[in-house]
C-alpha cells in the first residue's frame, strides 16, 4: 500500500504548503507520540528525541511537534542545531524511543521536513510509517492533565556528538600535519565538525559555519563545490571536505579542488578496509551509483550490489547480505560497525584514516576508480507519476539501452524527495552519454507534459 506523505527519507516540502505547515506538524506530533507510545513496552512514558538543522523554520516545527507529542503523553528531549546522525546516535544513547529530525537536508531554507529514527537508531520500517499516517486520519485526542509529556532540553548534546566522533578512531590518530578547508553548507555541523577535526590535530580552515536560519545550502556545502574547491587552492589544503545542511551527507576535494564524488569515497573506504583485513566481501552501492565503482570494487575481489535510491534502502541490503561498508553518490555513506545511519563527520573520518601515511594524498587513493561518464537531467512534474503506466517511456528507455549495449546503463526514477523525475544515462562516451540523455528526457517531458 502506497503511503501518502512519507517519501525516500521522511516527509518534505515548501514551508507554509501542505504538509509543511504548523498545523500538519503538531499533528504528526501527536500521531507518532501515539505509535511510540503504543510500541513501547517499557511500562513508562515514552521519551522522544527532537533535533534539527539551522534553517529559521526549524523553530516553529519544533514547537509545533512538541507539543502534539506531548498531548499523546510523550515525554520530549531538545537537542536543538544537530546533524542527522547525532540524533540517531542521541536516540540510542538517551534509551528514547525515537528520535525526530526536522530538516530538508540538502534543500535551501525554504523548504522543511520531518525524518525519524527508531529506538535502535535506524530509519522508520514502512509498516511504522504507514501507522503514523492512520494515526493522522483520526481526530486529535489529548491525554489526561497528569499523562500529558514533559519536556527537557539537553544542554550538553553537541559535546557528546563530538567524543564519539573522536573516538570511532583508533587511539593515538592524529591529524596533525594536515591541513583540511571544510564547508559546513551553514547547517547543522557548523559547531560540530570543526571541533572534532581541530580536536585530532588537523589544521582546520572554516567556511559555511555562520548560519542565521536563510543561508543554509546556499552557494555552499556539498551540492555547491566551487567555493571549497578555490578555498582549497587559495590556502593551499591538503584536502577539503564539504557536508551537507543536515550533516548525512559528505564530499571531499583533493588538494587541487577536484572533487571526489561518494561513489570514489566508498571506494577509498572500502580499499582501506581490505587492506586492514576488516572488509566484510561486499559493498552495497544503489541504481545511480557510477558503473566504475562497480568495476573497480570487482577487481579488488570485492562484491557490488544495488539497492533502491535512499539510505533505508541501502541499509536493509546491508543487513540482508551482512555488509557493513555501503553508500550512495551523494555522499550519503554508512558504515554500520561504527554508527547506525549515514553520517559525513564519520565518513569524512574513514577517509582521513585510510589518508594517514599514504604517499600521493588522496590522489593516490582514488587511483584504482575510473568513473564513468554519467548525465543527469531532472524533469519537473506536477505530481509523482507512475512510470510503468506509460508504454511509450518504456519504449524509449529500451531504445536508448539498446544504442548503449552493454557500455552502459539507462535509469529513470521519480524522485521521493522532489516533484521531478531523474533522467539518467551512463556509458563510455561522454558526448554519447549526454546527446541519449537530452533527447531521453525531452522524450520523457513531452509524454508527461
Amino acid at each position: 500500500m502506497s503511503k501518502r506523505y512519507f517519501g525516500t527519507d521522511g516527509i518534505r516540502g515548501k514551508v507554509g504548503e501542505f504538509p509543511i505547515t504548523p498545523d500538519f506538524m503538531l499533528k504528526l506530533g501527536w500521531a507518532s507520540g501515539r505509535v511510540f507510545s503504543r510500541a513501547s513496552n517499557r511500562g513508562q512514558q515514552c521519551t522522544v528525541i527532537i533535533g534539527k538543522d539551522t534553517r529559521i523554520s526549524g523553530y516553529m516545527f519544533e514547537s509545533a511537534l512538541e507539543a502534539g507529542l506531548v498531548a499523546a503523553g510523550v515525554n520530549v528531549k531538545l537537542l536543538g542545531p544537530m546533524p542527522t546522525p547525532a540524533i540517531a546516535l542521541m536516540t540510542r544513547k538517551q534509551n528514547a524511543d525515537a528520535g525526530i529530525v526536522i530538516s530538508a537536508s540538502h534543500n535551501p531554507f525554504y523548504d522543511n521536513g520531518i525524518k525519524f529514527f527508531g529506538a535502535d537508531g535506524a530509519k522508520l520500517s514502512d509498516e511504522v510509517e504507514r501507522a503514523i499516517e492512520a494515526e493522522l486520519e483520526q481526530e486529535i485526542s489529548v491525554v489526561e492533565s497528569r499523562n500529558i509529556g514533559k519536556v527537557l532540553r539537553v544542554e550538553d548534546a553537541a559535546g557528546r556528538y563530538v567524543e564519539f566522533c573522536k573516538a570511532t578512531v583508533p587511539e593515538g590518530f592524529s591529524l596533525r600535519g594536515l591541513s583540511i578547508a571544510i564547508d559546513c553548507a551553514h547547517g547543522a555541523t557548523y559547531h560540530i565538525a570543526p571541533s572534532v577535526l581541530s580536536e585530532l590535530g588537523a589544521e582546520v580552515i572554516i567556511m559555511g559555519a555562520q548560519p542565521d536560519g536563510f543561508n543554509i545550502n546556499e552557494g555552499v556545502g556539498s551540492t555547491d563545490m566551487a567555493a571549497l574547491s578555490a578555498l582549497v587552492r587559495d590556502k593551499g589544503a591538503d584536502i577539503g571536505i564539504a557536508y551537507d545542511g543536515d550533516g548525512d551527507r559528505v564530499l571531499m576535494t583533493d588538494s587541487m579542488g577536484e572533487i571526489i564524488d561518494g561513489d570514489e569515497l566508498v571506494y577509498i573506504i572500502a580499499m582501506h578496509r581490505l587492506a586492514m583485513g576488516i572488509s566484510d566481501g561486499g559493498v552495497v552501492g544503489t541504481q545511480m551509483s557510477n558503473l566504475g565503482l562497480e568495476l573497480a570494487l570487482e577487481e579488488a575481489g570485492l562484491e557490488f550490489v544495488r539497492a533502491q535510491v535512499g539510505d533505508r534502502h541501502v541499509k536493509a541490503m546491508m543487513e540482508a547480505n551482512g555488509w557493513l561498508l555501503g553508500g550512495e553518490s551523494s555522499g550519503h555513506i554508512i558504515c554500520s560497525d561504527v554508527t547506525t545511519t549515514g553520517d559525513g563527520i564519520i565518513a569524512s573520518l574513514q577517509v582521513l584514516m585510510a589518508l594517514q601515511g599514504t604517499k600521493g594524498g588522496v590522489q593516490a587513493l582514488r587511483a584504482g576508480i575510473t568513473l564513468y561518464p554519467q548525465t543527469m537531467i531532472n524533469i519537473t512534474v506536477s505530481e509523482r507519476p507512475n512510470l510503468e503506466d506509460h508504454p511509450e517511456i518504456s519504449a524509449a528507455v529500451a531504445s536508448a539501452e539498446r544504442r548503449l549495449g552493454k557500455q552502459g546503463r539507462v535509469l529513470l526514477r521519480p524522485s521521493g524527495t522532489e516533484p521531478k523525475v531523474r533522467v539518467m544515462i551512463e556509458g563510455r562516451d561522454h558526448e554519447e552519454v549526454a546527446l541519449l540523455c537530452a533527447e531521453l528526457a525531452a522524450e520523457v517531458e513531452r509524454i508527461l507534459a
